[in-house]
């Protein structure tokens, strides 16, 4: 069985666990909450096994409202498949599938349907991490590519599109 649950991304100087949504949650050691590594610049992703209290969606927003920067959330069922949703301060919401056949076949809607959203939802999420101050040299048509990519961690496949969308990559805390 693989991972089912949410990975937050967004940038803060302080850890988004600290987040008044998170209600005081800690990292620990059970699995339950761990922190991936971080990204220069603040950037950070946390993951939460099983489903955010109070959804992905007010998730989102909370986080953006408390950094004042873009963030984004991937809701992974199983490993297998994301809905990937951002958000940037006083913008839209924009989301994304990853792992389109399998999304497919779990939202029972024609693989075609959900391929025909990639390139819509390719420049949004580039313009989303422009807003965050990156992806200058991004480009949407390898953006496009990671959408109808697939993998068989769909939280893998999320990584992946972070950086491609350009921001800087993750480093190991403890690497000198």
């Amino acid at each position: 069985m693989g991972f089912s649950g949410e990975l937050v991304f967004g940038r803060s100087e302080r850890p988004l666990i600290e987040a008044p949504v998170f209600g005081g949650a800690q990292e620990d050691d059970e699995g339950g909450i761990t922190a991936w590594w971080p990204r220069p610049g603040g950037w950070q992703m946390w993951q939460f096994h099983g489903t955010l209290p109070d959804g992905a969606e007010d998730v989102l927003r909370a986080v953006v409202e408390w950094t004042g920067a873009p963030a984004c959330v991937a809701s992974v069922h199983d490993s297998d498949v994301a809905l990937v949703s951002g958000l940037e301060p006083g913008g839209d919401e924009w989301d994304v599938w990853l792992n389109l056949p399998i999304a497919a076949e779990m939202l029972d809607r024609p693989l075609a349907e959900l391929d025909a959203s990639v390139p819509i939802g390719a420049r949004k999420a580039l313009s989303w991490a422009r807003s965050a101050g990156v992806g200058d040299g991004a480009d949407v048509t390898v953006i496009e590519k990671v959408l109808r990519s697939q993998e068989t961690f769909a939280e893998e496949l999320f990584d992946t599109l972070l950086d491609r969308l350009g921001f800087p990559a993750a480093v190991d805390p403890e690497a000198g």
